[in-house]
Order: C-alpha cells, then sequence, then structure tokens
C-alpha cells in the first residue's frame, strides 16, 4: 500500500538581487541553506533531527560555492545528526521542484520518512553556465541539437502565438503589480526566513527585486535582449532551420519582462503520515501527482503544458479541478502560451507575481513555487494548487498539491 507524502513546512529566503551589489553576495550558498535548516527547526520544536533521514536540494549550477554535494554540506553544518544524508540534483530551472517531487517519492515508496527538499542558487556568487557542458559550449553537440538560448525560444514563442511586445510587457506590469501588493499585504511574510549575519542581525528579510513603480512607458523604453545574439549570433537562423514557415522572429523580450536574476533558497519538510504523528507536526498539503514531460528542445520552453496534462491525469483531476497554478515567469510568452494552451483564465495563474517580478533564483525557484501555492492556498481556503515549469531541453514539471 503506498504510503501517502505530506507537506509539514514549506519556507525560503527572500530573493536578493543575483549581482555583486545584491544584499546576498556576500552570503554563501551553504549559509543560506543552513539557515533555512536552523528556521525549520525552531519553528518545529518537537521535531527531533534524528528523525531527518535526507537532504535533497536542487542547484543548476553546482559548481565552485555550490558544489561537492552542498545538500549534504549544509546538513553538516547545521548540526544535523551524522545519519542525515544529502544529496543535490539538477534538472535545471525544474531543480528545485524535482527535489521536491524526489522526497516524496522517497516517502510514497517507503524507503524513507522524513525528508528536508529544496533548493538554493547562489547567482551573484556563481554566475548561470559557469558550470560549461556540451549542449551548450560544444560546437559540434550543439549543431547536431539545434541549440539556441532560452530567450531565442521566448521570442519564437511570441513570434508564432502572435504575442506583441504589447503583450509580453503587460503581462511584465501584472507580475509587478500582484508582487508588489502580495508583499505590502503581508502574504510573504509568514514563508520568508530572514537572512542573517554571525551576530544575528538582519542581512535581508524581503525580495529586493520587486519594482513596484514599473509603468508600461518603462517597460516599453527597454532593448531586446535577445535580437543581437539570434541575429548577429546565428541563433535566429538556427531556430528558422527548424521553423523554416516563420518569415523571421520578433525579437520582444527584454530584461523586463523576462525572469530577474537572484539569489535564494527553499526548504520544504516532507513526510510520511506517520512520521509527522512521531514528530508532532501538523501536514500543511499533500503532494498528490507528479509528472515529467518533453517537447521541442529548440523552441525549449512549451514542456509545462504536456507535464500539466500527465500530472492531472494521474491524479485524476482537471484543470478545472486547480484553484490556482504556479507557472514559472522565465519569460512572459512562455506563461502565455501556457495559458493559452490549457484555456486557464490569468486570473488563477501566478496571483502573487511570479519570477518577472521576485526573481529566478535557478535551483530554488521550483520549491519556492510549492510553498507560495500553500500559502495562497491557506490564505483563501482553497484545495487544489498545481506548480509548473519550464526546463532547459524543452522539459517540462508538474506537481499537483492538495491543501489540508
Amino acid at each position: 500500500m503506498t504510503t501517502e507524502a505530506f507537506v509539514y513546512d514549506a519556507i525560503r529566503t527572500p530573493r536578493g538581487r543575483g549581482k555583486r551589489t545584491g544584499s546576498l553576495y556576500g552570503v554563501k550558498p551553504v549559509s543560506l541553506v543552513v539557515g533555512l535548516i536552523d528556521e525549520v527547526r525552531r519553528r518545529n520544536p518537537t521535531l527531533d533531527p534524528e528523525l531527518i533521514e535526507d537532504v535533497v536540494l536542487g542547484v543548476v549550477t553546482p559548481v565552485g560555492d555550490q558544489g561537492c554535494d552542498i545538500a549534504k554540506t549544509a546538513a553538516l553544518v547545521a548540526g544535523l545528526p551524522d545519519t542525515t544524508a544529502g544529496v543535490q540534483v539538477n534538472r535545471f530551472c525544474a531543480s528545485g521542484l524535482e527535489a521536491v517531487n524526489l522526497a516524496a517519492q522517497k516517502v510514497r515508496a517507503g524507503s524513507e520518512d522524513l525528508v528536508l527538499a529544496g533548493g538554493v542558487e547562489s547567482m551573484s556568487r556563481v554566475p548561470m553556465g559557469s558550470d560549461g557542458g556540451a549542449w551548450p559550449m560544444d560546437p559540434a553537440t550543439a549543431y547536431d541539437t539545434y541549440f539556441t538560448p532560452q530567450g531565442i525560444g521566448a521570442d519564437l514563442i511570441a513570434t508564432i502565438e502572435g504575442f506583441s511586445r504589447e503583450d509580453v510587457d503587460g503581462y511584465a506590469l501584472r507580475s509587478q503589480v500582484r508582487a508588489a501588493t502580495a508583499q505590502e499585504a503581508g502574504f510573504f511574510k509568514d514563508s520568508v526566513a530572514p537572512v542573517r549575519d554571525v551576530n544575528g542581525l538582519i542581512i535581508l528579510e524581503h525580495d529586493e527585486h520587486i519594482r513596484p513603480g514599473t509603468t508600461l512607458e518603462a517597460l516599453a523604453a527597454l532593448p531586446p535582449s535577445f535580437a543581437q545574439i539570434g541575429e548577429a549570433g546565428g541563433f535566429d537562423a538556427v531556430a528558422l532551420q527548424k521553423y523554416h514557415w516563420v518569415e523571421r522572429i520578433e525579437h520582444v523580450h527584454t530584461a523586463g519582462n523576462s525572469s530577474g536574476i537572484v539569489d535564494g533558497a527553499a526548504l520544504l519538510l516532507i513526510g510520511s503520515e506517520q512520521a509527522g504523528r512521531d514528530a508532532g507536526l501538523r501536514p500543511r498539503a499533500r503532494i498528490v501527482a507528479t509528472a515529467l514531460s518533453g517537447s521541442d528542445p529548440t523552441i525549449m520552453l512549451t514542456g509545462p503544458a504536456p507535464a500539466t496534462r500527465k500530472a492531472l491525469a494521474k491524479a485524476g483531476l482537471t484543470v478545472e479541478h486547480i484553484d490556482l497554478f504556479e507557472m514559472n515567469e522565465a519569460f512572459a510568452a512562455a506563461v502565455l502560451r501556457f495559458a493559452k494552451d490549457l484555456q486557464i483564465p490569468l486570473e488563477k495563474v501566478n496571483v502573487n507575481g511570479g519570477a518577472i517580478a521576485l526573481g529566478h533564483p535557478l535551483g530554488a525557484t521550483g520549491a519556492m513555487l510549492v510553498g507560495t501555492v500553500i500559502d495562497e492556498l491557506e490564505r483563501r481556503g482553497q484545495r487544489y494548487g498545481l506548480c509548473t515549469l519550464c526546463v532547459g531541453g524543452g522539459m517540462g514539471i508538474a506537481t499537483v498539491i492538495e491543501r489540508l
């Protein structure tokens, strides 16, 4: 008989701007995770650390400060028992949600009973792409697989779907307004654990990428981010070899309607019903179903729709059953395409803003989405949420959550 997997707690750090001038640049990624482990223990005083069997962390750039199995390192630094294991996983932008799903699968399979799962990414300290790899870096591999950067795929989606610059800027403004409103109303307060220095002084306690004063005029003034690399770099030509019926790619994505580069970490406590009882914990949500899928790796960003359909089928649910959707705002066109594919009203998607406003700390984002949707389901008294992300290589991932 399959054991259910429950979420007992879900917290995250604030997102700091992912540059040298960002508030979290001076904080090691392992320290971000250790701070969250400490906070989980503080928030759950009946939890015996001996019951925590594993720490599973998503990390997209697992080198330098984020290499050498940062999950086990964080467990050691946090003073968890020697018996607590640790592993880091990389499924590109889905790494944080993959960590959550793996933890749930471990619990459901009965191989482990209580797991800390989440992710971390310090994009200011470990730049995106610094781990190399044959797919983007080796010319022969890139040529054979029709590799293009994700921004080219986003612009190609907008071109094919007829999403104008005004459409994607309008969506970006919506994200900024929703995030600023949610932050002002204190919707993130209970789940955001301030980052502190060694003396206990607060370094950052709020998301610092949000731009409350954003206007359509300001967004419209930003230059396209991917026109030069697409045209001069030859990536438009690569994409158009596959999409030969498209005359030219309209470059509509900018720094203002694409996800922000930030630092951050997230952590969820996931376990079986019996483990929760043993630890004196109350479950907040149940992980109902998970799914992975894929789509064309050149356009790259259309995987969430097939992954969502697959997860819903496994859960025995339909789109209409889902009260809230969290779709990672890698690029505005990716979210617009997802909502169009599944005929989801935008009123149910990213209701407190998304990565365009808040930022996208690659390895942590998926875990953050789960915490966000649980918080909002509780606030609204609703039942089902679904988290999904587009992923490098055309992959998609989706997780169905039930509030308890």
